[in-house]
């Protein structure tokens, strides 16, 4: 999965700000989520699971538990993209070291995560053999 399909859902978008304190065990990600996303925590180990694909979060074990944390590493590729889109004359005000700042606004991503569900609906239509005219001739 790419970064792109694991960063369009806000569930996700809210995990990843989350695990940016440091890891953090399911549980815990259930408790902080459960404000903006009330989630099952079977829901915030499949979420993990897309983000652990797109290499966003490492899981490691410590005894019985198993902590997550953040690979920032593949937002690189987001950071490039987004570079392109910002003209290169234009200056960017750096947030204050206290204060964590998404490079676009959140909301901007959800209409992603609506183009991403309608993709991944049409790739088992598109996967199918197109008929061919000797195909066509045959039966005819």
């Amino acid at each position: 999965m790419s970064v792109f399909e694991a960063i369009a859902d806000p569930v996700r978008r809210s995990i990843l700000l989350t695990l940016v304190d440091g890891p953090t065990r399911v549980v815990d990600l259930c408790s902080n989520l459960s404000d903006a996303h009330p989630i099952s925590r079977p829901a915030v180990s499949r979420h993990l699971r897309v983000l652990t694909d797109a290499r966003l979060v490492i899981a490691e074990d410590r005894g019985r538990e198993r902590h997550y944390r953040l690979d920032a590493r593949p937002m690189d590729e987001v950071r490039r993209f987004i570079d392109e889109l910002t003209p290169t004359g234009e200056i960017q005000p750096s947030p204050s070291a206290g204060e964590r700042r998404l490079p676009v606004p959140e909301s901007a991503l959800d209409a992603l995560d609506t183009e991403v569900r309608r993709t991944v609906k049409q790739r088992p239509r598109s996967s199918r053999q197109p008929t061919t005219a000797t195909n066509d001739q045959e039966t005819a």
